[in-house]
């Protein structure tokens, strides 16, 4: 589609197929429907449109940005986080998989606003670590007794890891889980820290800490899909993204579960279809997110049965 006639869409009130973009560099002013972040566009009229097609547009409030932009409403932090709790409180299994026997583990996905975008905080694995040196990952870890429920483990590993505390942590809800490589059932615990959240990582679990704004996670600049077979012999693919964070000077890889959690994530906030395959139906998110789960915990417990 021609960036005019996109814009012409979006005055309409229609959401355009897909972002033009050269690349990825948010330009966190423009925004639609109160939870996108506008990528970098072509030019229209000798000028760089910067938009990220999210939704049709809302008529225009009291807020909004001068010059082209004034197209589109500039929403508050409040409307943003409060947007985002109602859509991943919708998608709430609470303890529904508690029950499964399968070792118990629990990551923390925290989400904070930098420069009016929601953003992800990863960690990086100690190269220390006997499982899975250098690797991204969230905060979490192992079930351990003293842990009440999911939400216990992941914010008792995020304060051990990064030195976040519990009480400044705002759950919001836990997520379809998933199966890692050692078949732990790993429980996403979705919450909302501090936009001025410092960490102080552990050295001996964790290398580094960085954010990536979460529409990367469905509008990558660099990504791959790469097959994946788990213990069982189920093939599915699994996500692999490359981040260049420019804060950091470094790149850094994010897949497998971490991944699959991260674009799962997006999709409940931004209720997008992401520039890549998914197996989610996004008109029954949960149900088709849950029966993709069942699936795979089938196929690990027919290899169980059968040795």
């Amino acid at each position: 589609m021609e960036p005019a006639a996109a814009f012409l869409g979006l005055l309409q009130g229609k959401a355009a197929p897909r972002v033009f973009s050269t690349g990825y560099r948010p330009r966190w002013g423009l925004l639609v429907s109160g939870l996108g972040a506008a990528g970098q566009g072509q030019s229209v009229g000798g000028r760089t449109a910067a938009v990220t097609f999210c939704a049709p547009l809302r008529p225009l409030g009291p807020r909004t940005v001068r010059g082209a932009a004034a197209l589109v409403p500039f929403p508050s932090r409040e409307s943003i986080k409060g947007k985002a709790k109602l859509r991943l409180r919708e998608c709430d299994v609470g303890d529904k998989f508690s029950h499964l026997p399968l070792r118990k583990a629990s990551v923390l996905l925290p989400l904070l606003l930098r420069d009016g975008a929601l953003c992800l905080l990863l960690t990086v694995r100690s190269m220390q670590l006997r499982r899975s040196p250098g690797e991204v990952c969230f905060p979490g870890g192992k079930r351990e007794e003293m842990d009440k429920d999911e939400i216990d483990t992941a914010l008792r590993e995020a304060k051990e890891e990064v030195g976040l505390q519990p009480e400044k942590v705002e759950v919001i809800c836990r997520l379809v889980p998933g199966i890692d490589k050692m078949n732990h059932l790993v429980t996403p615990v979705v919450g909302f820290i501090e936009d001025t959240f410092q960490a102080s990582p552990n050295p001996d679990e964790v290398s580094d800490v960085f954010v990536v704004p979460l529409e990367y996670f469905i509008r990558p600049l660099n990504y791959v899909a790469l097959p994946y077979k788990n213990s069982s012999g189920y093939l599915s693919w699994m996500h692999c993204f490359t981040y260049d964070d420019h804060e950091h000077k470094k790149s850094f890889k994010i897949w497998g579960l971490t991944a699959h959690f991260a674009v799962f994530l997006a999709i409940v906030i931004f209720r997008m279809k992401p520039t890549f395959e998914v197996h989610y139906d996004l008109d029954n998110l949960i149900t088709s997110a849950e029966n993709h789960f069942l699936t795979l915990y089938a196929s690990i417990n027919e290899r169980k049965s059968s040795l």
